[in-house]
């Protein structure tokens, strides 16, 4: 009995799940898949007229909510210096220019969003209007920050396309060049690798774009399909998570 306890325990996949979950971006990824989880089953429970388990996943959407804001506290800063690094990169100039407009979305975001949650722990007080106001500011700069995002993964996708066609195009022959069809096939990998974490970034964003445009009021899409949509987002990301973690790729 003993020794099964200790191959559960310490199955590989246990110790991948604790190595994934002791990193905050891991932890992140959970709550958010079961918030969104959570706001899509409340809605269907609505549709069925069970409004008081309805009442108890909308609860839990509203707690994780609120802790995933908490958690998120000191990345304004951190966007910041993202914004400031790409800045003073050396890349194509339209994918600087659209990544220093997205991380500055994303400052704005965050930085109203710790408001709201000042707010909703009554540690600030403000009056419904102003706090309607600061939450449809955030959802705002959210939506700027994937629409620059989503800008910028066409950008670097058209550009990594054609460094890859002309990296498969400029294959070499014969002993003497065996240094550089080496080098050429380290960066085309390189190159596929960059393409691979672009697209998933840009399905992502496409995922993710109703939310902030239902909460701007520029779209009006339902809470099912909102839960559904960061449901598979919240899935995705945490499945890059999960690899950049444990090595995989």
């Amino acid at each position: 009995m003993a020794s099964i306890a200790s191959q559960l325990i310490f199955h590989p996949a246990v110790s991948q799940g604790l190595k994934f979950g002791g990193t905050t971006l891991g932890r992140d990824k959970t709550y958010r898949a079961i918030q969104y989880f959570a706001r899509f089953y409340a809605w269907y429970l609505l549709s069925k007229g069970d409004k008081l388990d309805a009442a108890r996943w909308t609860a839990l959407k509203g707690h994780l909510g609120t802790a995933r804001k908490l958690m998120r506290l000191g990345k304004p800063l951190e966007h910041l210096q993202a914004a400031l690094r790409a800045s003073l990169s050396s890349g194509p100039i339209e994918e600087t220019l659209t990544t220093v407009a997205r991380q500055i979305g994303y400052f704005g975001y965050l930085s109203y969003d710790a408001i709201v949650w000042a707010h909703s722990i009554k540690f600030i007080a403000l009056s419904p209007e102003t706090a309607k106001t600061v939450t449809k500011r955030a959802f705002q700069f959210w939506f700027a920050g994937i629409i620059f995002s989503l800008v910028h993964g066409v950008l670097k996708a058209a550009r990594l396309a054609k460094e890859a066609k002309s990296l498969q195009s400029s294959r070499t022959w014969g002993e003497k060049d065996l240094a550089a069809e080496a080098g050429r096939e380290t960066r085309l990998a390189a190159v596929e690798s960059a393409r691979k974490s672009n697209r998933q970034q840009l399905v992502i964003d496409l995922l993710d774009v109703s939310i902030p445009a239902t909460g701007a009021g520029l779209a009006n899409v339902n809470e099912g399909t909102l839960g559904i949509l960061g449901l598979i987002s919240s899935l995705l990301g945490a499945k890059a998570q999960w690899q950049a973690v444990n090595g995989k790729k």
